[in-house]
């Protein structure tokens, strides 16, 4: 006779899904619609039907070891077709919250993240942190008035200056880079702890997810939420572009002005001036710009006009979208302000917004939903590395 196991629930687990969005868990009875209906469950022993049995429970340790988890995609075609309104995807949802936020390092910032109450506290820190810089570090005249006080036109140099957003920038991703280390090798480790034989390398399942991810594969497949895919990948490549944008500004213009200022590079470099269209540069942050707007306004309108649908209406879901859809709009009225608007304590004020909500997105990135996107990225890899691939895929 096959030994039995003594269940022995993590209250904690059920009171944080349950708070986290995932309410309706106790509704499920383990009809298994979710997992028929679902087009990204794989043959054997699919999602969501076993992860809703495993959050009524509160098995912690299952759940953690649990790739599938992540290979939903908050298609929601299980939640509108559960007869019981059980919501799967939202569960599933909330579990995944949980995870990352009790991966995080330090713990309590993964709790901060997850609290509307810590919100403010959190928006203090950046604001606090750059108007110290503009007190400190923004030029003034003779007589101490700061200069971007009476000087025209916008220059935003001289309100917060690049070296200290500079610096600000590097060493503030340097240390969020190794707190986030540790978040996802405690995460990985919790996927190697289900013991399972991988069939595939690292490096190829890898490979072979990047390109999932960059055409948005399983986003296709979705048939109650199809409409996203076009704002996710939006969203998704805006972000990118933003980021390949501040490396090449960063890389082609700052860094040899710094070398010629310290006298490591001894050829003449003009001051570094705004970047203007036609540059390609300027081409790519604008696009870019555009598309954290487009996408985010789509995703946050579907959101608001069918809840029930979408799903996944969690905290960590709107303040995710707000910040992302706030980073570009905001960016885009920067270089708009300063080179055909012309208001320079208007301009200063939007830069100021706009650094301030970069800085929330960048330095709390482990903690918020912001990190799902390597949390996920690496749950594929195993799964893939193990062979769990979806049904119509295998």
């Amino acid at each position: 006779m096959k030994a039995g196991y003594i269940v022995d629930p993590d209250l904690g687990l059920i009171r944080e899904v349950r708070h986290a969005g995932g309410d309706s868990v106790k509704k499920c009875y383990q009809c298994a619609t979710c997992s028929i209906v679902c087009q990204l469950a794989p043959q054997q022993s699919p999602f969501p039907r076993k992860e809703m049995h495993w959050a009524q429970w509160g098995q912690t340790e299952w759940l953690v070891a649990d790739p599938d988890l992540w290979l939903c995609h908050q298609c929601n075609d299980c939640s509108v077709n559960c007869p019981r309104g059980a919501r799967p995807g939202d569960v599933l949802a909330a579990i995944r919250c949980y995870i990352y936020k009790s991966c995080a390092f330090p713990t309590f910032m993964g709790k901060a993240l997850a609290s509307p109450t810590a919100l403010p506290f959190l928006f203090l820190l950046p604001i606090l942190i750059l108007l110290g810089c503009v007190y400190f570090s923004a030029p003034t005249d003779a007589t101490g008035t700061f200069l971007f006080l009476t000087s025209l036109p916008v220059d935003y140099n001289i309100f917060l200056p690049h070296s200290t957003v500079d610096a600000l920038f590097v060493i503030g991703n340097i240390i969020i880079v190794i707190f986030a280390a540790v978040g996802f090798s405690r995460f990985w480790k919790g996927l190697k702890a289900g013991g399972r034989r991988t069939k595939l390398s690292f490096i190829r399942a890898l490979l072979q997810t990047v390109k999932e991810v960059i055409v948005h594969t399983h986003f296709n497949r979705c048939e109650t939420n199809r409409p996203r895919a076009l704002g996710h990948m939006l969203l998704f490549f805006g972000f990118i572009g933003s980021m390949i944008t501040t490396g090449l500004v960063f890389v082609l213009i700052f860094i040899p002005h710094y070398l010629h200022e310290w006298q490591i590079l001894d050829i003449h470099i003009l001051p570094m001036p705004p970047i203007e269209l036609p540059s390609p540069i300027k081409i790519i942050g604008a696009l870019s710009g555009l598309a954290l707007i487009i996408g985010g306004a789509l995703l946050i309108i579907r959101r608001w006009t069918n809840r029930d649908d979408v799903g996944a209406n969690g905290y960590a879901d709107y303040l995710f979208l707000y910040i992302m859809f706030s980073v570009g709009l905001t960016g885009m009225l920067s270089w708009i302000m300063r080179s055909y608007v012309g208001i320079p304590l208007l301009a200063y004020i939007n830069y100021f917004i706009h650094m301030v909500f970069v800085y929330f997105l960048l330095w709390y990135m482990p903690y918020s939903k912001f990190a799902h996107m390597i949390y996920r990225t690496l749950a594929m890899v195993y799964a893939r590395s193990i062979d769990r691939r979806p049904r119509s895929t295998a």
